[in-house]
């Protein structure tokens, strides 16, 4: 990392990963480094889903750290990261964000991670800068769903004027082990499945974010965000812009998710032009967290197969 010390303002080791700053125009960015198992390895980023962190991350992460040299990014107000200056917390500003990150630390053309939120924002830049993407893989992408299955519905009114209010007064009173344990009940297939420590981890870190003073409004504003990219038509709709990925992409669905319809990954397939499938019928939302050795499975077979094409 000597080469990028110029760019990161700070780095601080938390655990066997590297905790770094990079300064982007209207907001410092907060990314997680895996040390990679082996020199030369390379790159890849990893971009979050709404209200989640480079900790979703770091389970797939440690599966592939003798196969890419993994960094994930914190998006602007979530993680370590602060709200942006300007407030913009919209799909389009998520996206410069990670350009951003990405010309600044000069490590493109990347093998580029992206769930949920992030598999959206993942999409928009692979179409609108190739450049820095050597290969994308996404893992229940928000791309539009109209209409969304019953059970997102939740998340969309997060979107509506004045929801920071609403979840404030409905969650008071409440433990946050049973406030995560609902947000659980959301993501994951079976959230019987994660173990008591990690689980206590979890807890830990609702805990940290619930208490920050702009979590709700960062979080309703980029949901708003979300839902105002479903409705964008033309050239900067999100299905056109996956049908301008030229970068081979790598499709993971679950079919217990009740945030992203499995019924996307069939439009999915079709969309991205060159595009391969996997399905995971126990998995939820976060198949890399619940199933973080299948996914690195497949996704070194993957790598595997563009690095023979490119030879």
């Amino acid at each position: 990392m000597s080469g990028l010390r110029e760019t990161f303002e700070a780095e601080t080791t938390t655990g066997g990963d590297t905790l770094y700053q990079v300064q982007a125009p209207g907001s410092p960015l907060f990314a997680e480094a895996q040390p990679p198992r082996g020199s030369g390895l390379p790159a890849a980023l990893f971009v979050h889903g709404l209200g989640g962190s480079t900790r979703n991350w770091e389970p797939l992460m440690a599966e592939l750290a003798a196969n890419v040299d993994g960094h994930a990014v914190d998006l602007p107000g979530f993680g370590q990261s602060p709200p942006p200056d300007d407030g913009d917390l919209s799909l389009d500003a998520h996206t410069r964000a990670v350009v951003d990150h990405l010309e600044r630390s000069g490590r493109g053309p990347v093998h580029l991670f992206g769930n949920s939120l992030g598999g959206a924002v993942a999409t928009r830049l692979a179409a609108t800068r190739p450049d820095l993407v050597r290969t994308l893989t996404l893992i229940s992408p928000a791309l539009p769903e109209l209409p969304p299955q019953t059970t997102a519905w939740p998340t969309g009114l997060l979107a509506l004027p004045g929801a920071p209010a609403v979840i404030r007064r409905a969650s008071r009173g409440g433990s946050f082990e049973s406030q995560t344990q609902a947000l659980l009940e959301l993501c994951y297939g079976d959230p019987g499945s994660i173990p008591p420590e990690r689980r206590a981890l979890m807890v830990t870190e609702y805990r940290r974010r619930a208490q920050l003073p702009y979590a709700l409004d960062v979080l309703s504003r980029s949901a708003r965000g979300i839902v105002r990219a479903y409705t964008e038509r033309g050239d900067h709709s999100l299905w056109r812009q996956a049908e301008l990925v030229t970068a081979p992409t790598l499709l993971v669905y679950g079919l217990k998710d009740k945030l992203v319809g499995y019924r996307m990954a069939r439009r999915a397939s079709r969309a991205f032009a060159d595009s391969r499938l996997m399905v995971l019928p126990h998995a939820g939302h976060v198949a890399m967290m619940e199933f973080p050795a299948l996914v690195a499975r497949r996704v070194r077979d993957f790598l595997a197969e563009i690095d023979g094409r490119e030879k």
